[in-house]
């Protein structure tokens, strides 16, 4: 898959969003300058499919507090969801799932969806009662249920939009 630069970053924090080693990064991109990446620049991450080729995509809204799923474009499910509190917003951006790990323990419940955005997810929750409220470090928290039936339809490198 192909990440564009956005302002700010650096492959060191690529390679930790993808969760990819930089030499892996490096060796895939052998004509960049890691020292000198530019907004705009396109960095191949590999072991990614590219979002385009998957069917489903993810859209969620900070405000009304769902998640969408989508294939094709055709809206095939919402999801109630719990987002960030004050002080640990929800990330609003591009995003893809970069992989999965069932039972993360904790209280991130049953399953946790890695985000291209380090230390953030979209995951189950050991308290239900909090759905559908701000309580999160930011992750987006599902019913246990739920993130297991997404986690179940969706592959890796599935695109995921965060918006307010």
């Amino acid at each position: 898959m192909l990440h564009t630069v956005i302002p700010g970053e650096t492959l060191l924090q690529i390679s930790r969003n993808y969760r990819t080693p930089l030499q892996i990064i490096i060796g895939a991109n052998p004509t960049i300058n890691p020292d000198m990446i530019y907004v705009g620049q396109q960095i191949e991450i590999p072991g990614l499919p590219d979002p385009d080729t998957i069917p489903y995509r993810i859209e969620v809204s900070i405000n009304d507090r769902t998640l969408k799923l989508y294939r094709n474009n055709e809206l095939q499910k919402m999801y109630p969801i719990a987002v960030g509190r004050m002080l640990y917003e929800t990330p609003v951006g591009d995003f893809v799932i970069v992989n999965r790990h069932p039972y993360p323990g904790g209280p991130f419940g049953t399953m946790w969806l890695t985000l291209s955005k380090e230390h953030y997810g979209i995951h189950g929750t050991n308290d239900p009662s909090s759905i559908g409220n701000a309580v999160s470090k930011g992750c987006v928290r599902m019913y246990n249920q739920d993130v297991e039936e997404l986690a179940s339809i969706v592959p890796n490198g599935t695109a995921v939009t965060i918006r307010p």
